[in-house]
């Protein structure tokens, strides 16, 4: 296996098969690296293009960037189907099989409580939206005002109408929210997504996180589709399941953050 060790996630030995011909970042085939009882999941990568230098540069690329970040979540979700792997952050990269190794060990006991308490755990991701953008979806067009007075009494209406929906949304956020989080083992609360960077429409008022035992999910999911025409102008989306990246610790930091090994382009393992 030659080039450097890019690592996917860290998990315990599993003996359900992979999906055939799993491949990771640049399609190359997924290896399984076993030490101190924990298998480290990694691929071969080229220097050329993950050594510090050259890694700095690809972070400014959007499209590589995305490319890499789907090959990474496509091992991440091919391990989830099988096991309850514990994801490193994108970019996580060793000189060698050695250097990988060191991390295992410099992180043995964080792997091991992380992966105990997330053990046969997934998560699932719930959004809130208000549909329909600033403007209530249910306004009439207002009629073409007759005066300065009119004009200002207008606003003042649109204004309130406003208003009035960001409450119905929050308290319909908040009620939700709740509800999911009693049905859940623990659950994050995320900073709303900037409406500019979404796919969908409207304004999301909710981006959450639940970590829910993996033999519940059914009735996790249901309990959230019974909720989806509960307020009319409101969106929920529901995604998942997904391995518990927002329970990796207690803090809800980075898998490889709270095991100790060090931030993106890490090549610890590095020969002297």
């Amino acid at each position: 296996m030659t080039g450097l060790r890019y690592v996917y996630a860290v998990c315990r030995p599993f003996d359900a098969p992979l999906q055939a011909q799993l491949t990771g970042v640049g399609g190359a085939p997924v290896k399984m690296l076993a030490h101190h009882g924990l298998v480290a999941v990694v691929s071969s990568v080229p220097e050329g293009d993950f050594a510090e230098a050259p890694l700095r540069e690809h972070l400014e690329d959007l499209d590589w960037l995305g490319a890499t970040a789907r090959a990474h979540q496509q091992v991440v979700d091919a391990l989830t189907a099988v096991t309850t792997p514990l994801p490193l952050r994108l970019a996580t990269v060793f000189r060698d099989d050695s250097g990988v190794r060191v991390m295992i060990e410099s992180g043995e006991e964080a792997f091991r409580r992380t992966l105990d308490r997330l053990d046969g755990r997934v998560e699932w991701g719930v959004k809130v939206y208000i549909e329909g953008g600033e403007e209530p979806a249910e306004a009439a067009p207002a009629a073409k005002p007759v005066s300065g007075r009119d004009y200002l009494r207008q606003r003042r209406n649109r204004a309130q109408e406003r208003e009035d929906r960001w409450r119905a949304a929050e308290r319909f956020a908040t009620r939700l929210h709740g509800t999911l989080a009693a049905h859940a083992e623990d659950s994050r609360l995320h900073a709303p997504q900037n409406s500019a960077l979404t796919r969908g429409s409207g304004h999301n008022v909710l981006n959450a996180a639940y970590l829910v035992p993996r033999a519940h999910s059914e009735e996790f999911v249901e309990l959230v589709d019974h909720t989806k025409d509960e307020e009319p102008g409101m969106r929920v989306e529901l995604t998942g399941p997904w391995a518990a990246y927002s329970f990796v610790d207690p803090e809800g930091r980075g898998a490889g953050e709270a095991a100790g090994t060090g931030g993106t382009g890490d090549t610890s393992g590095e020969a002297e």
